[in-house]
């Protein structure tokens, strides 16, 4: 009996560094694939650390809310709520649009993260546009564990979002010049992702769209209230010409 727990313990002894080494070599592997992310999280981050000292919010809150938002773009359009009326309805219309892309990100991920067991939830929360580029792109090499592979490089943007706002809201509450206009940053993020998307695709079909549409509702319903109708008037539109934009046909 004595000898059979001996060997028992000796066994689990002997798994625990096995199970450390999985996680290792899955966290060696996904590491050099979110370098590039953790430049541009930092200073993405960083922005929105500052612009919530200004509004503020100490950085306590910066924390909590890229933990457990994490949403990017969103955030930042999420510090307007903050500082305005309470409107729920509106709140969740115009998040749900500006994420709308991870409907069509988590269906293409679906076999991916199909036996990802445990890992799954945490897959589905953290994913982003970067890190749907590298599970898309980048493979764990022979002998790493592909759900600690995905999970670490899901974590590691997770923590470098953090990071950068946290150390934004550090130093956002040692500025002491006037931080007016920094709302801007949000305006150049989407202006830099559009030019960022403008090169990278051929067709500029969904682009031209999005603009008119934008212009067009912000005539009729003014700065405050355009967004909302210019983003269902976009998708409809993508829906009614879709087959067309799918083929390269002009509209």
């Amino acid at each position: 009996m004595t000898a059979g727990i001996d060997q028992e313990n000796s066994q689990q002894g002997n798994a625990r560094p096995d199970y450390a080494n999985v996680k290792m070599r899955a966290f060696k592997a996904a590491f050099p694939h979110t370098v590039p992310v953790l430049t541009g999280f930092s200073f993405l981050g960083m922005a929105l650390g500052i612009l919530m000292a200004s509004k503020g919010y100490g950085v306590g809150w910066t924390f909590l809310m890229s933990l457990f938002v994490f949403a990017g773009s969103a955030q930042y359009v999420g510090i307007t709520f903050l500082t305005a009326v309470f409107n729920p309805v509106y709140a969740f219309l115009l998040t749900l649009m500006i994420n709308a892309r991870h409907l069509f990100y988590g269906l293409s991920l679906l076999e991916k993260f199909r036996g990802a067991g445990r890992f799954r939830p945490y897959l589905i929360f953290g994913l982003t546009d970067e890190t749907f580029s590298i599970l898309c792109s980048a493979e764990p090499p022979e002998g790493v564990d592909r759900r600690w592979f995905m999970f670490f490089v899901t974590a590691l943007n997770h923590a470098y979002w953090v990071l950068g706002s946290v150390m934004g809201g550090l130093l956002g509450s040692m500025l002491t010049f006037n931080t007016r206009g920094l709302d801007f940053v949000l305006t150049a993020l989407f202006v830099v992702i559009f030019t960022s998307q403008w090169k990278s695709q051929k067709k500029h079909g969904p682009a031209v769209i999005g603009v008119a549409s934008s212009v067009v509702c912000l005539l009729i319903f003014g700065p405050d209230r355009f967004i909302l109708p210019a983003m269902v008037a976009i998708l409809v539109i993508l829906l009614i010409f879709r087959e067309k934009l799918q083929v390269g046909e002009e509209v």
